[in-house]
């Protein structure tokens, strides 16, 4: 069963709960959680990946908790056209999605690992990186 990839979205309540050890413990989940970040308000948003066989289960058990779940249905899609391999966005990418390839120095995109955090559509020059829904 491939992963899942899930945003959560929490409120400040409930930010210093376990919440992720409970989905290992009694949900038997494997998690790999892809980006985190908690506000000043201590409100927080996590993505992961979720695989086992009681992944619905515990997604339901995080929303009786109130945290919202959405599926990762955005992705990053870059123009290779509009690339003019300039780099920009390889040095903001957290996750290392947007790299050099040597000896070339050609810009490359791995999908899989990128965590649409949309640093990347900011940070180029020439627009090449787009959010598709």
């Amino acid at each position: 069963m491939p992963p899942s990839k899930v945003v959560l979205r929490f409120p400040a309540a409930i930010a210093d709960k376990p919440i992720i050890y409970r989905l290992v413990k009694d949900y038997d989940l494997m998690i790999n959680i892809l980006k985190a970040n908690i506000n000043p308000h201590k409100e927080g948003m996590m993505v992961l990946e979720v695989t086992g066989e009681k992944v619905e289960d515990g997604l339901d058990y995080l929303r009786r908790q109130g945290v919202a779940v959405q599926p990762l249905t955005e992705e990053i899609i870059r123009n290779e056209e509009r690339c003019t391999h300039c780099g920009a966005c390889t040095a903001i990418c957290p996750t290392g999605a947007l790299y050099f390839e040597r000896p070339s120095m050609l810009v490359r995109f791995d999908g899989e690992a990128c965590v649409v955090c949309q640093l990347c559509v900011r940070a180029c020059p020439m627009k090449a990186m787009e959010v598709r829904f």
